[in-house]
């Protein structure tokens, strides 16, 4: 796991050194402490924030992803990125980020493990009256992004 300085991540991210610090001290950004004390970004915490910063890109697939779901009659679909999975059993817990929002389905563990839903993953919230339906977006080889492995805490 590549670790990264606070100015070295703020550069990445795009933003000033001052308001990543912020972030950091208000607890919206995940660090690790050196010995020394010295906060320290990993690359996973970026590419999670990277995320969160770009929803006009991810729109841009909405369009794609609807056509593969064009035979469902849900029209409540919420694009975002999953923030978490818990399995428990036979349920998941699958939590969605869109947006500064965050948004808890409840759906099965076989659920899960078929649609190989991880954190980081780009996927749909379909809500259709009381229910919310998570769903992975179909891509083609060239407009996905690499799959890298998320440290989990």
């Amino acid at each position: 796991m590549t670790l990264l300085t606070v100015r070295a991540a703020s550069e990445r991210l795009g933003v000033a050194y001052s308001t990543l610090k912020r972030w950091v001290h208000t607890g919206h950004v995940r660090t690790t402490l050196t010995e020394g004390g010295h906060h320290r970004v990993s690359e996973a915490e970026i590419e999670r924030l990277l995320a969160r910063q770009q929803p006009e890109q991810r729109r841009g697939h909405a369009a794609a992803d609807d056509e593969s779901l064009e035979g469902l009659s849900a029209r409540n679909r919420l694009h975002g990125f999953i923030d978490e999975v818990r399995i428990d059993g036979l349920l998941a817990q699958v939590r969605l980020r869109v947006g500064d929002q965050s948004l808890t389905a409840v759906i099965t563990a076989d659920a899960v493990r078929a649609l190989k839903l991880r954190r980081g993953d780009d996927a749909l919230a379909i809500v259709k009256s009381t229910e919310v339906m998570i769903a992975k977006p179909r891509r083609s080889e060239s407009t996905s992004r690499p799959r890298k492995r998320l440290q989990s805490r």
